[in-house]
């Protein structure tokens, strides 16, 4: 689905921070930071991530040479990215 460093990344592309992902993929923070750690969550909470995220305009790339990706795709609006 994705890892962890994906969804680092893609809360960084987006300036999002923990809580504003949690809020937009509808699962609590914990969940959020038990992905970015790497740890275990349910398929469906981490979906609901990868979700909020290609919402926002990330696409994630497969895996090649050098490891899976992820790119913005366009910028919506949003609390973290506002000029």
């Amino acid at each position: 689905m994705i890892t962890s460093a994906q969804c680092r990344a893609a809360r960084a592309l987006l300036n999002w921070d923990q809580k504003y992902l949690a809020d937009k993929a509808g699962v609590g923070i914990v969940q959020v930071i038990r992905c970015e750690a790497g740890k275990k969550i349910p398929s469906s909470k981490l979906l609901a991530i990868r979700s909020a995220f290609v919402k926002g305009g990330v696409e994630f790339g497969a895996q090649n040479g050098s490891g899976p990706g992820v790119r913005i795709r366009n910028r919506i609006a949003s609390p973290g990215n506002l000029p």
